[in-house]
């Protein structure tokens, strides 16, 4: 049944976003990038409520009212596709993502991220990745953007750990603009790579705005993995049965 029910949902996201993908790509010439952005809030609520309808997975929001009113650079954990889809439905319309670059040549799908004027990293550039993430992310930041980063850079397990890259930290350093955290653990309900979406309720907890002025990018870091990472280990970790 789980089975069934997560294919199900596979084929209600694929349907929503080609439907939808173009559409963002199209308007995003003649409407401003607020309203546009209120659109891909809705593709992420759809699907967020089609995942709970079809497959029993819903969530659970605990501060979400320390998001500050100006915009910031939002840095979370990376478990599962979960959090690209909620956090897309979530947040302040007006979101950045910085990503892989490949993703952007996925047909239909790449249209419609390329439509959010993302920042697309080619991971094997180095320090030419860097300097685009700095340069990308202070002029967004600047135009009133968030600019939202997975620090880990790649889906890890749930009770796995890697070393957060420093980009994000980098950005706040050198803008002076703060960093919303987010923790949660969607990766106990839907897998990394797995195609299966347990039910059961995800609790996505956002923490205190992180002051940045002042701070080298390696104590940010710090205390954006120490605070993710413990919040983390208060959450449940395993599926009910």
């Amino acid at each position: 049944m789980v089975l069934i029910r997560s294919l199900t949902f596979l084929l209600f996201l694929t349907l929503t976003t080609m439907v939808m993908a173009p559409l963002f790509f199209l308007l995003k010439w003649f409407i401003p990038f607020k309203s546009l952005g209120r659109l891909g809030n809705l593709w992420g609520r759809i699907n967020l409520e089609g995942l709970g309808l079809i497959c029993g997975l819903k969530y659970r929001l605990h501060g979400f009212d320390k998001i500050p009113a100006d915009n910031c650079i939002v840095m979370s954990k990376h478990s599962s596709a979960w959090e690209t889809i909620a956090l897309r439905g979530l947040l302040p319309p007006q979101t950045t993502w910085v990503i892989k670059r490949q993703l952007l040549w996925i047909p239909i799908f790449g249209w419609g991220m390329a439509a959010f004027d993302p920042i697309a990293l080619d991971r094997k550039a180095g320090r030419q990745a860097i300097k685009k993430l700095l340069q990308d992310g202070r002029k967004w930041l600047d135009a009133g953007r968030w600019v939202v980063i997975f620090p880990e850079g790649t889906r890890v397990a749930p009770g796995e750990r890697i070393k957060y890259n420093l980009g994000g930290a980098m950005l706040a350093e050198k803008t002076g603009y703060p960093v919303l955290p987010i923790a949660h653990n969607a990766g106990v309900f839907w897998s990394r790579r797995g195609v299966l979406k347990y039910p059961g309720v995800i609790d996505l907890v956002v923490g205190d705005p992180i002051a940045t002025r002042g701070l080298k990018a390696s104590e940010i870091n710090h205390h954006v993995e120490q605070w993710i990472e413990n919040t983390i280990q208060g959450l449940p970790g395993k599926r009910s049965s």
